[in-house]
C-alpha cells in the first residue's frame, strides 16, 4: 500500500456518557477508495466529523499527510471535500449560484471560480439546469449538486457520508461514475453507506465500525474468504447413505434449512457444488431444487455486527 493520506490513531470521542469512538486506528492510502461501514450509531459520522476538521476528538488524533486535524486549521480543511448525509444546499439559489458560493468559501475567485463551476456542473450532469432554482430539483439532482459542492475546490480527500440516500437509479449511477472518475484522477475517497452492494462495487478495502470499535479492516476479497457461503438443495427420494456421504465432504458441513432443504455451509461454493453433484450421481439421487448463496459484504457485515442495520 502507498503512503497514507489519512491516519486515524487511537481515536476516542464521547458525548457526555455516550461513547461514540473507542480507540479506532486505521490508515487510508493516497489514491485509495476506502469503504466505511457500520450500523446507525456505530460512530461513522463522528469519525468523519473529526477527520474533516469539524470536531476535536476526546482522545487520539486523525492526521492528513501527517498533519493533525483540528477545527482551527483552515488550510488543511481546503484539502478536504465532504458530502454530508443531510443535503447542504440553498434552495432559493440556482445550481450555479450554490457552487459559486461554496467555491468562494474555499478562496476561489474570478476566472478560476467561474471555470471551476462550469467544470463541476458538466461533471455532475447539471449544466443544462445550471440557472434553475434548487427548490425545483428532484432528490437525485440535489444529491448530485451536493456532491458538486464538495468538489468545486478540487480536494485531495473526499469524504462521502451516505451520498446516494433516496436517489433514483440514474442519479445513483451518475454519482458512481463521477466518484470513479475522481478516484482515477488521484482523489482519495472515504465512502460510507448502508447500501452494502454499493460499497462492495466501489471499494476494494473496507473498515467496519460497531459500538465505536473498528471490528474489521481489510480488503473485501479477504473478508469474503473468511465468511461462509451456502449450497442449499432438495432432492427426490433421498437414499439412506446420502447424508453420511455429504457429512464426509471436504471443507463443508451439512445442515438442514427450514426443515425441508439440506444445506452445505462452506467457504468455496463452486468446489462444494462440484462435490455435491458427484455424490448425487454416485447415489443415483436427483435434484429437486438448488440455490447457491455466495458470501457477500452484507453477510459479512451481519455476521460481524450480529444484527441487521439499526435505527
Amino acid at each position: 500500500m502507498s503512503a497514507p493520506i489519512l491516519e486515524v490513531i487511537d481515536l476516542h470521542h464521547r458525548y457526555d456518557r455516550t461513547v461514540a469512538l473507542d480507540g479506532v486506528t486505521f490508515q487510508v492510502a493516497e489514491g485509495e477508495m476506502f469503504g466505511l461501514l457500520g450500523p446507525n450509531g456505530a460512530g461513522k459520522t463522528t469519525l468523519l466529523s473529526i477527520v474533516s476538521c469539524l470536531l476535536d476528538p476526546s482522545g487520539g488524533e486523525a492526521r492528513i499527510h501527517g498533519r493533525k486535524t483540528q477545527p482551527s486549521d483552515k488550510e488543511l480543511r481546503r484539502q478536504i471535500g465532504i458530502v454530508p448525509q443531510e443535503l447542504a444546499l440553498y434552495d432559493e439559489l440556482s445550481a450555479r449560484e450554490n457552487l459559486a458560493f461554496f467555491a468562494r468559501l474555499y478562496g476561489l475567485a474570478g476566472t478560476r471560480l467561474a471555470g471551476r463551476v462550469e467544470q463541476v456542473l458538466t461533471a455532475i450532469g447539471l449544466a443544462d439546469r445550471a440557472d434553475q432554482r434548487v427548490a425545483t430539483f428532484s432528490g437525485g439532482m440535489k444529491r448530485r449538486l451536493n456532491l458538486g459542492a464538495a468538489l468545486v475546490h478540487e480536494p485531495r480527500l473526499l469524504l462521502l457520508d451516505e451520498p446516494t440516500t433516496g436517489v433514483d437509479p440514474q442519479s445513483r449511477n451518475h454519482i458512481f461514475e463521477e466518484i470513479r472518475r475522481l478516484n482515477r484522477a488521484g482523489v482519495t475517497v472515504v465512502y460510507t453507506s448502508h447500501y452494502m452492494e454499493e460499497v462492495q462495487a466501489l471499494c476494494p478495502r473496507v473498515g467496519i465500525l460497531d459500538h465505536g470499535h473498528l471490528i474489521a479492516c481489510d480488503r473485501v476479497s479477504e473478508l469474503l474468504q473468511r465468511h461462509e457461503g451456502r449450497v442449499r438443495f432438495e432432492v427426490v427420494d433421498e437414499t439412506p447413505g446420502l447424508r453420511d456421504r455429504l457429512r464426509a465432504l471436504n471443507n463443508a458441513r451439512l445442515a438442514e434449512h427450514n426443515g425441508r432443504q439440506l444445506e452445505l455451509i462452506c467457504r468455496d461454493t463452486r468446489a462444494t457444488l462440484a462435490q455435491l453433484i458427484t455424490v448425487l450421481a454416485e447415489q443415483h439421487v436427483k435434484l429437486l431444487s438448488l440455490e447457491i448463496e455466495e458470501s457477500n459484504l452484507e453477510r459479512v457485515f451481519l455476521d460481524l455486527t450480529g444484527s441487521a442495520l439499526r435505527d
